[in-house]
């Protein structure tokens, strides 16, 4: 018969190998009835951990997480950083903020690398990386505990914690603003397309438009960026057109102040020969003159409760419930109704 082993006394117990090992380390981070039915299942089964395994287990303690994110908005970056950090300070974590390059071959291992050299307990990954299925699976191979920040209409229950935020009804809500004003020519500039949040910003533009009978026209659609030059570069062909829009949605504020420039640069009065809209509510939203109309997104709140997901995950050894977040349409001076001619 051979002698019981840390994964006879997880199954015993119906718990995962690491809270095992919380509870032979005497962690402080496992449930007082979670912790009783370990200690049952060892004493039933006769359990003797290794007393070296278990003395280099117990120098690794881990009480740090990471922050994975590759993002050209830096605005984006520092809300994400502060509200995951809050949280960390709020549960006693540390965190190491680490960019990366997404299409990088290798990012799974690397990550997977990072976990063990810095002895981090987790990792929030924010898009496109949590979007990136075979990344994901190498991190579950490898017992790397994370969660991702995604966008969704709705929780995907696929097994992986996320945070997800609904861009597609925000997208919506902003084109049906547009149409509600009297626009039907409106133009739309794409970000990254590899990033979920572009195509459904525009699925949700798409869908307004079909719902109010209004045609797709192609020629209104641009792809390009989450950048200002973009915008700006979208904007010019757009207006070039015979038919030109008389409103433009950027698929972010960085995309919408780049409109804006091109539209004061042909000498445009915003909102009245043009309106814009943008998305996230960054500061370009508020700096701008006239002020951009947007989706609020909570940035900061989305990276707390990633934080906040990961931590209790790793300290109650349960099952929490995915969140998700609805970006609030904010109207401001840079939409009103069309010229009339």
């Amino acid at each position: 018969m051979h002698s019981p082993t840390i994964k006879d006394v997880a199954k015993h117990a119906g718990v995962s190998l690491k809270t095992v090992s919380r509870v032979i380390n005497h962690e402080a981070a496992v449930r007082p009835e979670t912790r009783e039915k370990v200690e049952r299942a060892i004493e039933q089964l006769g359990y003797r951990p290794d007393p070296s395994a278990r003395s280099l287990r117990s120098s690794s303690h881990a009480y740090a997480i990471g922050l994975v994110y590759d993002n050209p908005n830096a605005h984006y970056v520092i809300d994400m950083q502060n509200g995951v950090l809050s949280a960390c300070r709020e549960r006693g974590f540390g965190l190491q903020i680490y960019p990366c390059d997404s299409a990088a071959p290798g990012l799974a291992e690397e990550l997977v690398s990072l976990v063990q050299r810095a002895r981090l307990a987790g990792l929030i990954l924010a898009p496109p990386m949590s979007e990136q299925s075979a990344l994901l699976a190498t991190l579950k191979a490898n017992d790397v505990d994370f969660v991702r920040i995604i966008a969704a209409r709705e929780d995907p229950k696929d097994g992986m914690p996320c945070v997800y935020v609904d861009d597609h009804d925000a997208a919506y809500a902003i084109t049906e603003h547009l149409i509600q004003l009297g626009h039907t020519r409106i133009g739309f500039l794409w970000g990254e397309p590899h990033h979920r949040s572009s195509p459904e910003r525009y699925q949700g533009y798409a869908d307004a438009l079909k719902d109010y009978g209004i045609p797709l026209n192609r020629k209104m659609i641009l792809p390009g960026r989450y950048a200002f030059d973009d915008g700006f570069r979208g904007a010019r062909k757009l207006l070039a057109l015979k038919e030109p829009p008389t409103a433009i949605f950027g698929c972010n504020d960085e995309i919408a102040a780049g409109v804006l420039a091109a539209a004061r640069s042909a000498g445009l009065d915003v909102p009245w020969d043009l309106s814009i809209a943008g998305f996230e509510d960054s500061p370009f939203s508020k700096q701008a003159w006239p002020a951009l109309t947007t989706a609020r997104q909570s940035t900061s709140e989305i990276g707390r409760h990633a934080a906040l997901h990961l931590i209790s995950g790793l300290q109650q050894d349960a099952e929490l419930p995915n969140e998700g977040f609805m970006p609030e349409l904010v109207v401001r001076g840079s939409t009103a109704p069309p010229r009339q001619t």
